[in-house]
């Protein structure tokens, strides 16, 4: 009789090793391993090889090019991240701390698809079909063919599918649904994937677009297997604290379209809806205070005028502080290492906090300029005029670097009536705002 295969799988990343191990060689993780029985072993090789059917190759030319067809879901921050609307067939997730408006979303968005004469059914695991029904009087989304359906079980919730036809399939959230076939519990990694590849099977055979919503761990990942988003066809996170007005809708997989765009929602009573005049949200033009400096990012296609605040203070402890919200703190360290090199400003001694208005984060390098005219302004206590914008990336030999897009953001610094603008070299449009060139951030102190 041949010896049963053993296998452990952490519950932490979803990594399978043939023997059982304290510590997770790819997460980290401490005592995460449990023994797989024989049909969760299945799941696991099944789920693995999904994709793998057996095809010829094909020359690329030979290849008919699918086109994609989408449908608006009535919400113009949604359609921008999803790249355009909501794709038939598609298996989206969507993650973000509690609070942060999810569910919020999706059932608004229940609503307008609804609206568009679709069914669509909207699946809790963590709230009674009353308690939704309270937030969609709340949010004004009672529509005839918008169902609720208070279930667990994934089998239930096939049956359903089976008794009416749907469209649109919101599942809230991936961690509270479990399988009857597998053992166990709801949220484990076992149960994530087979449930994932469950749904994802049903949305390409019966052309039904799913957003699932997913838990986020304590680092800001989706709990779960890292298979979870790969399997998606798209994957959205949620940014934003739970206490401000403005939440940022991120893509960071989309197979439909691009992944550098974003969403801009605000938060009112009746629920969660794309923000008006997302330009004029994130810097406040009436307050002229020392530490306070404008730049304009991009993100994706929109270019946004960010206020960057800096403060300065004595360090009372051996150990300066040095803190950033909403930029890396790593980057800041080089940058206020150049400012003592090129500049000859002791920081040393002095508390240095970054913050960045609005909840949002920065990733890219153009806003270096920006953060450190707010240090300098704020170590002289010298305010800066909010009729300029600083847009440069500083190197470590302390050059101030182009950056791409440059007239794109000079428009939009226009339409926000700035006036000058600090740039490393000229743009090639021609625009009525007063063009510095700063190539150096020695050049940096004229403005002091």
């Amino acid at each position: 009789m041949a010896k049963a295969k053993v296998l452990f799988e952490c519950q932490h990343c979803g990594l399978t090793t043939p023997k059982w191990m304290g510590k997770c060689t790819n997460c980290g993780a401490w005592d995460s391993f449990v023994e797989l029985t024989t049909h969760q072993q299945e799941v696991v090789k099944q789920t693995k090889n999904s994709g793998s059917k057996a095809a010829k190759a094909q020359s690329i030319n030979d290849i008919v090019e699918e086109e994609v067809y989408r449908y608006s879901s009535l919400d113009s921050e949604l359609d921008n991240v999803l790249g355009g609307g909501i794709v038939p067939g598609s298996l989206t997730l969507i993650g973000g701390s509690p609070g942060v408006g999810k569910s919020t979303l999706l059932l608004k968005v229940g609503s307008n698809v609804a609206s568009l004469n679709k069914n669509v059914l909207y699946v809790t695991g963590e709230e009674s079909a009353g308690q939704i029904k309270l937030r969609a009087n709340r949010l004004g989304s009672n529509e005839n063919s918008l169902y609720l359906l208070s279930e667990i079980r994934l089998e239930q919730i096939l049956v359903e599918l089976e008794h009416r036809k749907y469209d649109f399939l919101i599942i809230d959230s991936i961690q509270t649904i479990y399988s009857e076939s597998i053992s166990s519990a709801p949220g484990s990694v076992t149960q994530v994937r087979q449930i994932t590849f469950e749904l994802m099977r049903i949305a390409k055979e019966r052309d039904i677009a799913i957003f699932i919503i997913g838990h986020i761990t304590k680092e800001g990942s989706i709990a779960g297997p890292r298979v979870l988003e790969h399997m998606v066809d798209t994957v959205l996170y949620f940014e934003g604290d739970s206490s401000q007005e403005l939440r940022i809708l991120r893509g960071f997989k989309n197979r439909f379209g691009p992944t550098s765009e974003i969403g801009v929602f605000e938060m009112r009573a009746e629920g969660l809806v794309s923000a008006t005049d997302v330009a004029s949200r994130f810097f406040n033009r009436n307050s002229q205070q020392s530490g306070s400096a404008l730049t304009v990012i991009m993100e994706g296609s929109r270019p946004i005028i960010l206020e960057v605040q800096a403060l300065v203070s004595d360090s009372h402890t051996p150990n300066s502080k040095r803190q950033a919200t909403g930029f890396d703190t790593n980057r800041l360290n080089m940058l206020l290492a150049l400012l003592e090199r090129k500049l000859e400003i002791p920081l040393s001694g002095y508390d240095v906090f970054i913050n960045i208005t609005g909840g949002i984060k920065i990733t890219e390098t153009a806003a270096d300029l920006a953060i450190l005219a707010a240090i300098i302004s704020s170590f002289r206590d010298r305010a800066i005029s909010k009729e300029t914008i600083f847009i440069g990336e500083v190197s470590l030999v302390g050059d101030v670097r182009e950056v791409y897009a440059l007239d794109a953001r000079l428009k939009e610094a226009k339409m926000q009536n700035i006036t000058k603008a600090l740039v490393s070299k000229k743009p090639l449009e021609k625009t009525t705002i007063k063009t510095f060139i700063v190539d150096e951030v020695t050049k940096l102190l004229e403005w002091y």
